[in-house]
């Protein structure tokens, strides 16, 4: 790499960390913990790409951002930011970062990402004044893990386009949060957002009603394969003659599409006029590492609501990360509120989390296999559709090694409780030496209880 990085950061290791790295692939680099240094660096006309965090000492980062366009049009900024939330990756596309990272980022990633901004530096378009509707402070689509942000950044780039969208996901994902999210951070945001259901498209004048009270803004239609396929045709007719005001089409999905179409539950036709751009919103299961986070995030939200401070103990958090949530976000945040209120003290005990989820329904398998379905065919399915929620872009590096991660911790856990917790018969078992199974079970922080075996 040949030219300046200017990095803004308030974490000391990280501004040494970036300072390394960059000097090594032949960059020079100006560093400072201090957003006023920074635009004062870049109004001396120092820099070739900017790395800055968002919350500084003396300001946000992301507030800067128009200043820097005004100063220096065409200087990419590459947006570094421990705000794991789509608010945070709408906010940086809207006020036209060059690219967005969450904390803790990869940094061969964010080095291939810096790389690039060099290679193709770009005059950013001036921006329209825009009436700012009233939108929320936050939504609750958080997440860090790799699925989620890849999303994120997907929900900026469709964001002002006038692309059909179809959101898929399992029940209580936040597919409709979804929908909502990429109306408010648009350019139709003032327009308004009009929910479809079968009942909506019964009567012969339900379409013409839906496009009056739209006004050129979202219309989205819930669980399209639903949607009986004689409604579906009238559907089909209201994107192709939508009148005077082009409002833009969005539809939620919670089964396959492919196979809809194939038993004749839903309209090819209608499938291809919205499949503009597909967004695949992962299930709990697929981000356990957001739990904690999303947990923290609904304790929270609750004391708000005046419910009493809590907070979840060590032992009960794993539990709940454990938990295979086959009712997703809704039934993580339910689950949540009724412990906040229902917790004997502060702190919450592993033995209020397993009456709470004792009374859930079933766990079901992580993977989805099916009878006689090999673990291969499922681990394909599952790597495909983490491919396909990255659309054209590749996943972060390091690919491997996480999905490694993923198989090996459950097959050590479920193997140490088949032996009663036994290092040595477990490790025989695995065909693994017993040193080399007690450094996983403390790189991977798996919680060992030793039994008898009643076998």
């Amino acid at each position: 790499m040949d030219g300046t990085v200017l990095v803004a950061d308030d974490d000391r290791t990280i501004r040494t960390v970036l300072t390394q790295a960059l000097t090594r692939a032949g960059c020079k680099v100006h560093a400072t913990s201090s957003l006023t240094t920074l635009m004062r660096w870049v109004g001396e006309g120092k820099g070739d790409v900017v790395i800055s965090d968002v919350m500084m000492p003396d300001g946000n980062g992301l507030e800067m951002l128009p200043k820097i366009a005004e100063d220096r049009p065409g200087l990419p900024v590459i947006v570094i930011s421990a705000q794991n939330t789509i608010m945070t990756a709408i906010q940086a596309a809207e006020a036209e970062a060059y690219d967005y990272l969450p904390k803790p980022f990869d940094l061969p990633d964010l080095m291939k990402r810096t790389a690039r901004a060099l290679e193709n530096r770009r005059r950013s378009a001036p921006r329209a004044e825009t009436e700012e509707a009233e939108r929320p402070d936050e939504l609750p689509l958080v997440g860090r893990t790799p699925a989620m942000q890849a999303l994120y950044r997907l929900v900026a780039r469709v964001m002002n386009t006038d692309l059909g969208v179809l959101i898929s996901g399992e029940s209580g994902t936040g597919k409709s949060l979804i929908a909502r999210a990429i109306h408010d951070f648009s350019d139709r945001r003032t327009l308004p957002f009009v929910t479809v259901t079968a009942g909506d498209l019964r009567d012969l004048e339900g379409p013409a009603r839906i496009l009056a009270k739209a006004r050129g803004g979202t219309i989205l239609f819930e669980e399209i394969n639903d949607i009986e396929p004689e409604l579906q045709a009238r559907i089909v007719r209201m994107i192709d003659n939508p009148g005077e005001h082009l409002p833009r089409f969005m539809a939620t999905s919670q089964g396959d599409m492919a196979k809809a179409m194939e038993d004749g539950r839903l309209r090819q036709d209608l499938y291809y006029r919205l499949d503009g751009a597909a967004l695949s919103v992962p299930s709990l299961r697929e981000r356990v590492d957001d739990i904690p986070l999303l947990a923290e995030h609904f304790l929270a939200k609750a004391e708000r609501d005046g419910a009493p401070k809590r907070y979840l103990s060590d032992d009960a958090m794993k539990l709940m990360r454990k938990y295979s949530w086959p009712g997703n976000v809704r039934q993580l945040e339910n689950a949540v509120r009724r412990l906040g209120l229902t917790a004997r003290g502060d702190e919450i005990s592993r033995s209020e989390v397993e009456q709470v989820l004792g009374n859930q329904p079933d766990t079901e398998p992580v993977l989805g296999v099916s009878d006689g379905d090999k673990l291969s065919a499922s681990v394909a399915r599952h790597l495909r559709r983490y491919f396909d929620l990255h659309g054209n872009m590749l996943p972060p590096p390091g690919l491997y090694a996480r999905i490694l991660r993923e198989v090996e911790m459950p097959l050590i856990e479920i193997a140490l409780d088949a032996t009663g917790g036994n290092q040595a018969k477990c490790a025989d078992l695995l065909g693994i030496n017993r040193n080399t199974l007690r450094k996983k079970i403390t790189d991977l922080d798996i919680r060992v209880t030793r039994r008898r075996k009643l076998m």
